[in-house]
């Protein structure tokens, strides 16, 4: 495969990431309306049980991802990432629309509840070709020397999806009155997300495509050779990206929600600190992708995993603080060092997978670490706290995730091989 010299235009790079905004900002929405979502399509007497079902929804969604793993996997390898791209993204707005548009369980009974868990099941697959499709195209055409920060344009792009993601639900919330947020505001960050949708898709129109040369040479299914030749590698690339999975999940989404239930913050307060935090996270992600083209991957996954091992259980004493103040600079410790692997698991997962199967290789690796230990990482939060009395238990489950991911950051240069950027 010939691999362009030239350095990507800006534009192009915009158009390849701009649907990774969409990606995150719906699913971070979500996980942030989850308390509202909870007592609009699952009410119940029991306010733990109804957070669970919602939380539920959103593990639901990312279970569907494998399958599009296979379906963008196949359609990226086999036609082309461009493609790839087009149709995830308007499935994805598509999705947004339809919940922004559902009635609630009080209007239809249990049948909204049915439909909010098919829609998150299409969009779970839509997006499992989002991040794959995305990343591949860009890592291919960068510059030797520059794949690392490429890629990390893609994960900069989906932080600035969680920002908005934040953001949007808080200043709708404090817009509107408690009444009318319960009402109809939270259909209003939905309805955004479609028209995200909408100006990515004509964006992607002028994108150039990056399909190996062979691509359709190969009558075997790509996913079927990368499960049967390469499903080691796939289980290095699940345990490379647990830790950034579970972090992400812990301190903002599943944080966002306790703070608001159990510590009785205000939803503006607990959305303001994450919204900052966020954006923190999205300014330092270029500045990883740099680090790592100048020092090596390896070196720059240590750096955040013993960082995240240093200070994770002091970070979660704060975030239990009941000063808002403090409870930012406990969300701030782990935002810091989990912005590696958020940063490097585009370019890292590329590099890492054969060039003729990296759509469907790429795409089965990550959606399956979504698919297990991302959407579900809040309902086991919930769980293990609710089952243990102990507050402590979610900042254990993301030491395990750190613990189980080194040894593949130690291989790393092995794995990437001749790929290195």
């Amino acid at each position: 495969m010939t691999t362009t010299k030239a350095k990507l235009p800006p534009r192009s790079i915009f158009a390849a990431a701009s649907g990774n905004v969409l990606e995150w900002y719906d699913f971070t929405v979500y996980g942030f309306l989850a308390p509202t979502l909870a007592t609009l399509f699952f009410p119940s007497e029991d306010k733990f049980a109804s957070l669970l079902s919602a939380f539920a929804v959103l593990a639901v969604g990312y279970a569907a991802r494998p399958i599009g793993s296979v379906i963008f996997g196949h359609i990226g390898d086999r036609i082309g990432r461009k493609t790839a791209l087009m149709i995830s993204v308007l499935l994805m707005g598509a999705g947004s629309l339809a919940i922004a548009l559902l009635p609630t369980y009080e209007e239809i009974g249990v049948t909204a509840a049915v439909l909010l868990v098919l829609i998150r099941v299409v969009q779970g697959i839509s997006v499992a070709g989002e991040y794959t499709a995305s990343g591949v195209l860009l890592v291919e055409q960068a510059q030797p020397g520059r794949k690392a920060l490429t890629g990390a344009w893609v994960a900069f792009a989906m932080m600035w999806g969680c920002v908005l993601g934040s953001a949007v639900p808080a200043a709708v919330s404090s817009t509107l009155s408690p009444e009318d947020m319960q009402s109809w505001g939270w259909r209003v960050p939905f309805a955004l997300g479609a028209m995200v949708a909408l100006f990515s898709a004509v964006l992607r129109r002028s994108l150039t495509e990056s399909a190996p040369s062979d691509a359709q040479t190969n009558e075997v299914s790509p996913i079927i050779e990368s499960l049967r030749h390469h499903w080691r590698l796939l289980i290095q690339m699940v345990l490379l990206l647990i830790p950034s999975a579970v972090i992400y999940f812990v301190i903002f989404v599943y944080a966002v929600s306790y703070l608001t239930s159990q510590m009785h913050f205000t939803s503006a307060a607990a959305l303001d600190i994450t919204t900052v935090n966020l954006i923190v996270m999205a300014l330092l992600v270029p500045v990883c992708g740099l680090a790592a083209d100048r020092f090596g991957q390896r070196s720059v996954f240590l750096v955040g995993a013993v960082g995240t091992l240093l200070v994770a259980i002091p970070s979660w004493w704060l975030m239990h603080r009941p000063d808002i103040g403090i409870v930012f600079l406990g969300q701030f410790g782990l935002t810091i060092t989990s912005t590696v692997g958020w940063a490097l698991s585009v370019s890292a997962l590329t590099l890492m997978a054969p060039d003729h199967l990296r759509c469907s290789v790429v795409a089965l690796g990550y959606n399956t670490c979504m698919a297990i230990f991302g959407g579900t990482t809040p309902m086991i939060a919930t769980y293990l706290v609710n089952r243990t009395g102990d507050d402590f238990a979610p900042v254990y489950y993301v030491i395990v995730a750190v613990l189980v991911s080194l040894p593949v950051i130690w291989r790393l240069p092995k794995l990437i091989g001749d790929n290195r950027s």
